[in-house]
């Protein structure tokens, strides 16, 4: 095979477009500009690190659309899903990884793989020729983002993605916090004991709050607009949507019952999930910040069990850029103006790890059916990868388009079944056993 492969962009999305062309025996090139170009939330330069949360979120492939894009992936092959299962931690019925080594797993596979090779530096313009999958994800440089911009003769909308601290977790006090996942959940101990709670009374959560809204926050630079994408906003940001809404966000106190004080109830409770197979890592759920760093300690540092504690790393926020993909992009992924370039992962409008990698599974299997002059129709809507690339590339509102999670509410209804929450179980059951059976046919093509 001499006709190449190019990749921009070493994250989910890229890394997972290079191992499935790489592995149908296409030649890959894997363009990386870290670590010679740094970003504002990378701390290394290997292929995949993970910058915001370790977790995969839902491994049930039965009842949750997550969990069965994660199904999906396996039966394609995917790298992602391989190293994630090869570096998974307990975290109750999540797939939540060890981030460093799952980085290098992912990287070393690449690395030793006889048809990739990986290029160190800055792609600043947009290929004319050749088959390219752009997979920058949500720091695409300010050059190429330039380059995208001038092409589309459209402004790139953007978001902003808060980063969750990290604990040392020695530096817990067990005295007042305790272990359990939520209702317990997880078929072992370990995962049924796979976060770190931390209790608050009514008036510590109260105090909390004012202290989170008076904080100082970073500032965003001219021109920039604050537009955040629901399921990673800021704490302060939720705050400040009403003085409840943490307590019914990450900070809910339901299944979940204190050893130390069992007979008290806890009006709100701050979890902390393990961040390293060692265990001496935990990020505070759901806790994504711009506050500024000596206000973060500060306010952090009132959580009961968390009064002496050892930060390994702070919040930060990062501006996010995706493209109005239903607009710019046909049902291969490929940009209109431009079809020898796909593109994928975040940048399309997709949110989270796995959706990004999904997308970068689906535009190397769209470029490898190209290369080798083979017809590969779109997933299924009624598949998590084939409602997803449906969503982003025609099925979501150009005028609205805001990055989407996978989810039951993208796939088409399976008829004749109960609508409301009593028919919920049977319904998620039905999308995914339908879903399983058309990825595989998918699959066979």
């Amino acid at each position: 095979m001499t006709e190449k492969l190019h990749i921009i962009g070493g994250g989910m999305a890229g890394s997972e477009a290079a191992w499935q062309a790489a592995q149908a025996g296409i030649p890959v090139v894997i363009h990386e500009m870290r670590p010679h170009v740094g970003t504002f939330a990378h701390q290394t330069g290997n292929l995949a690190e993970m910058v915001c949360s370790n977790s995969f979120r839902s491994d049930d492939s039965e009842q949750n659309a997550v969990g069965l894009l994660h199904w999906e992936m396996r039966e394609a092959g995917g790298l992602i899903m391989e190293m994630a299962d090869a570096h998974s931690l307990p975290a109750g019925g999540a797939l939540a990884v060890d981030r460093d080594q799952f980085a290098e797993g992912v990287t070393a596979r690449l690395r030793e793989h006889p048809l990739v090779t990986i290029e160190e530096g800055e792609i600043a313009a947009l290929p004319d020729d050749g088959h390219w999958i752009i997979a920058t994800g949500p720091l695409t440089s300010g050059n190429l983002a330039e380059a995208i911009r001038a092409e589309t003769g459209a402004e790139a909308l953007a978001f902003f993605d808060a980063i969750a601290p990290i604990v040392y977790a020695d530096s817990v006090d067990m005295d007042k916090a305790w272990f359990q996942s939520r209702y317990d959940k997880g078929e072992t101990e370990e995962e049924r004991k796979a976060y770190l709670n931390c209790p608050m009374d009514r008036d510590q959560y109260e105090a909390f709050i004012d202290a989170i809204l008076a904080a100082d926050k970073t500032e965003f630079h001219e021109g920039e607009t604050a537009g955040y994408f629901d399921g990673c906003l800021p704490i302060e940001v939720m705050a400040e949507r009403g003085r409840e809404t943490l307590r019914f966000g990450p900070m809910k106190p339901v299944g979940l019952t204190n050893p130390h004080q069992p007979d008290v109830k806890a009006y709100a409770v701050v979890q902390l999930r393990r961040d390293n197979a060692l265990g001496t890592l935990f990020n505070i759920v759901g806790f994504q910040t711009k506050m500024k760093y000596g206000a973060q300690t500060d306010v952090f540092r009132m959580i009961p069990g968390l009064e002496d504690a050892k930060f390994a790393r702070l919040g930060g926020i990062h501006r996010n850029t995706f493209l109005n993909s239903p607009t710019l992009l046909d049902d291969q992924m490929r940009l209109k103006s431009r079809p020898n370039i796909r593109f994928a992962g975040q940048i399309t409008g997709v949110e989270g790890y796995v959706e990004s990698a999904a997308m970068g599974l689906l535009a190397a299997r769209f470029a490898i059916a190209e290369i080798t002059g083979k017809e590969l129709t779109t997933p299924p809507a009624e598949t998590a990868m084939g409602a997803l690339v449906t969503h982003i590339t025609g099925g979501a509102e150009a005028k609205t388009f805001q990055p989407m999670n996978v989810n039951f509410g993208l796939f088409p209804p399976v008829e004749g079944l109960k609508g409301g929450r009593r028919g919920r179980k049977d319904r998620y059951k039905a999308y995914t056993d339908r879903a399983k059976e058309l990825w595989k046919g998918w699959l066979a093509q």
